[in-house]
């Protein structure tokens, strides 16, 4: 009996050859036949990384709500005024209300753990409290991380100095299709922050937004910028809309299962040695989408507790999901 070929799609992949990633290239990988990107994608995935082992976060809103920012996926813009009832600003938690949260996702299994603040970025008085609660969370023996907006002249500094070791900061989506989902900061002012991050010597996460009624290209421009950074993002969160009452993105069509599938895969080929993190919206994806994500190359989740003022699955239920698939937390 004939044993079937193993055939290598590797080198058939489109890649670059200048180092710069093409959208022409990336287009190229988004319209493989579904099964071929996908075991293309396992193949990257498996000469970087454990095919078997996730790496858990837990994500803490220490500030939510009162945004003076108008990105129009999220309800703690006080742009938005049908949200806004919903979603009143509260004032950042203290120290010792962070450390203890940070103590139950740890208790939980995560290893990194994120906090995150809703404002344009922190001003001078927020600074010190900020370096309180990441040396509090190291030495839990946690991974820091922060989103906390943009940021000024010399903050990366001081957060790395108390121990920070990843900022986040998205892209959201291309350069062309940015000015229709936030107007009160430029995609110039992301990039801004990326380079202040780099330069501090912080890991960078940084993703984007999938679903926001986009076109592929869009998809393809997002990808194109986030492998083209130099270095490349260690963590790469893909989003997926979930659209909030009263948000200007409230009543936009879902998009189709497969196309977010394909984006995961696009991303762990051109970004080969970043984590992809399957983050916002996995509380509303069936579990055989996950078990696709996570085959396409993902191998990060938000785990155990609220993403911002999204509901993440829970603990139970991952843990669940793990056993199915046979997968251990890194």
């Amino acid at each position: 009996m004939n044993q079937p070929q193993t055939i290598s799609l590797k080198r058939k992949t489109p890649h670059p050859q200048s180092g710069q990633w093409s959208r022409a290239d990336i287009a190229a990988l988004y319209d493989l036949p579904f099964n071929d990107l996908l075991y293309a994608a396992q193949e990257m995935h498996r000469e970087h990384f454990d095919a078997n082992k996730v790496q858990l976060s837990t994500l803490l809103s220490i500030k939510t709500g009162g945004c003076s920012e108008d990105c129009g996926y999220c309800s703690q813009s006080h742009h938005h005024e049908g949200a806004k009832a919903k979603l009143e600003g509260l004032e950042m938690l203290s120290v010792p209300e962070v450390l203890a949260s940070a103590k139950v996702a740890k208790e939980n299994g995560a290893s990194r753990f994120c906090m995150g603040a809703a404002w344009r970025g922190p001003k001078k008085k927020h600074i010190d409290e900020l370096k309180q609660m990441v040396i509090g969370v190291k030495a839990l023996g946690l991974e820091t991380c922060a989103t906390l907006g943009l940021l000024l002249d010399g903050q990366a500094e001081d957060l790395k100095a108390a121990g920070l070791d990843y900022y986040n900061h998205n892209l959201d989506t291309s350069p062309e299709k940015y000015g229709e989902i936030v107007t009160t900061h430029s995609y110039e002012d992301r990039l801004d922050t990326l380079g202040k991050v780099r330069k501090a010597g912080l890991s960078v996460c940084c993703g984007g937004i999938i679903g926001m009624g986009e076109a592929r290209e869009d998809r393809v421009g997002l990808i194109q910028q986030l492998a083209n950074l130099d270095p490349q993002p260690e963590s790469v969160p893909i989003n997926s809309l979930v659209p909030i009452d009263g948000t200007p993105l409230e009543g936009i069509d879902s998009l189709d299962w497969t196309e977010f599938v394909r984006t995961i895969a696009v991303a762990r080929i051109t970004l080969p040695k970043s984590y992809v993190r399957l983050s916002a919206g996995r509380g509303e994806m069936p579990e055989a989408m996950q078990a696709l994500c996570f085959l396409a190359g993902a191998n990060s989740i938000f785990y155990g507790d609220k993403l911002l003022t999204t509901g993440n699955p829970e603990v139970e239920r991952d843990k669940a999901l793990f056993a199915k698939l046979d997968l251990q937390p890194l």
